[in-house]
């Protein structure tokens, strides 16, 4: 694996310019992992899944976004823990493009990986996602093992990392410990799977029916059929090569016209076989039934992820299911990846982040924002007072983070 030489930014309150190189950690000795698949190759399948379903992306994608927020709230009188959140590791990143990496990773793979770096003197804390794809557990099932490429494992190149709250010194000086995310499955110990694990299927149905409507553009929908030629061929590699040929030529996408070359006779009977099919209406049927699977395999909702725009755009019926969404999957997410990094941040710089949390916003308005909050509550059926100072004020003020958020 390449060595790391992006810089991590030292937490402390005087200095929180200074550097350090952080560097790749020490090399495995022992390269036995648990398996992750049959052989060992899981996370690439379902990543080339999720690169050919147009549905399952999608949903992947905007569950990932949901999930890590729009941001944070928290105390900003504590420097430290503005400082982890505005700029989390050496590569730049702020807290929650960290906590969106890890959200696409568990949503994608079931499992996501966050490192943890800091020193004996616990002076910095710098927070690195790793790919999941990358990551394996070890046989002794306390650390995780990285390597670019398992399919092609060298022990010089992988690298190893204790699970957290285990650390371990590196080359470089630094403690190093990894948090490893994963979602229960009965059976599964050392992996977790992913909640649409039952859907696998039908995103296959759903890329190859997507396929088959590109193939049928490539040929212009054109009839696919058997073209009979007499010719005069000398041997069967002969006929094979000039049916080849022939098809390349002519046939389009290979696989639409099948040539069939016939020994040379008198009279030239030369034709083309149309086959007809009148299933289009079962393909878009097909189809239409694999992606409502895929939302379901997910748990997840239609009109989070745009796919019932075309029948019109209903503002009520997508708040009511990110409502829905907010408490049954969203928060719950959140919840999971957002406690451990509370927790690590508190034990290493020492520091209250209990007032660390999540802005949420669903992603459209059922309210102008220049209504008042006495109107809100009226048009809600709510109890209101125009009298009340608080209440005079507009949606658009009270929107507004009274506390720092970074997004």
């Amino acid at each position: 694996m390449e060595k790391r030489k992006t810089k991590s930014v030292i937490c402390t309150p005087k200095n929180s310019a200074d550097t350090i190189y952080a560097l790749s950690s020490q090399k495995v000795e022992n390269k036995e992992v648990w398996r992750w698949g049959s052989d060992n190759n899981m996370p690439e399948v379902l990543s080339m899944l999720s690169r050919r379903s147009t549905a399952h992306r999608r949903i992947i994608n905007d569950k990932a976004d949901y999930i890590s927020g729009k941001g944070f709230n928290y105390d900003t009188t504590i420097p430290l823990l503005d400082s982890i959140v505005q700029q989390s590791n050496g590569n730049g990143e702020s807290l929650r493009q960290v906590l969106n990496k890890l959200a696409f990773d568990k949503s994608l793979f079931g499992n996501a990986f966050l490192e943890v770096v800091t020193d004996e003197n616990h002076s910095f804390l710098s927070l690195y996602h790793q790919d999941a794809a990358q990551c394996r557990v070890a046989k002794d099932s306390k650390h995780i093992v990285l390597h670019h490429d398992w399919k092609h494992f060298r022990a010089n190149e992988a690298i190893s990392l204790p699970l957290y709250p285990a650390f371990e010194k590196q080359p470089d000086k630094t403690l190093r410990s990894i948090i490893h995310y994963k979602d229960y499955e009965p059976m599964f110990s050392h992996y977790g799977v992913p909640q649409y694990i039952a859907g696998m299927n039908v995103s296959a149905i759903a890329y190859k029916t997507d396929r088959w409507n590109i193939a049928r553009l490539d040929n212009s929908f054109q009839l696919s059929g058997v073209m009979m030629i007499d010719n005069a061929v000398d041997s069967e590699s002969q006929a094979s090569e000039l049916a080849r040929m022939a098809e390349q030529r002519f046939a389009g996408k290979p696989g639409q016209v099948m040539f069939i070359i016939r020994e040379d006779s008198s009279d030239d009977n030369s034709r083309f076989i149309p086959i007809e099919s009148q299933n289009d209406g079962d393909w878009k049927e097909l189809h239409d039934q694999a992606v409502s699977d895929i939302v379901v395999a997910h748990s997840w909702f239609r009109s989070l992820s745009g796919l019932d725009y075309s029948t019109g755009f209903s503002a009520e019926r997508i708040l009511h299911e990110y409502e829905v969404a907010l408490n049954t999957v969203i928060l719950g997410e959140q919840s999971e990846l957002l406690e451990p990094i509370i927790r690590t941040i508190g034990e290493i710089l020492h520091i209250d982040s209990s007032s660390l949390e999540i802005i949420n916003r669903p992603p459209t308005r059922s309210k102008p924002i220049y209504m008042k909050v006495w109107e809100a509550r009226k048009a809600e059926g709510l109890d209101y007072d125009e009298n009340d100072e608080r209440q005079q004020l507009y949606l658009s003020e009270i929107t507004k983070y009274n506390v720092k958020s970074i997004g």
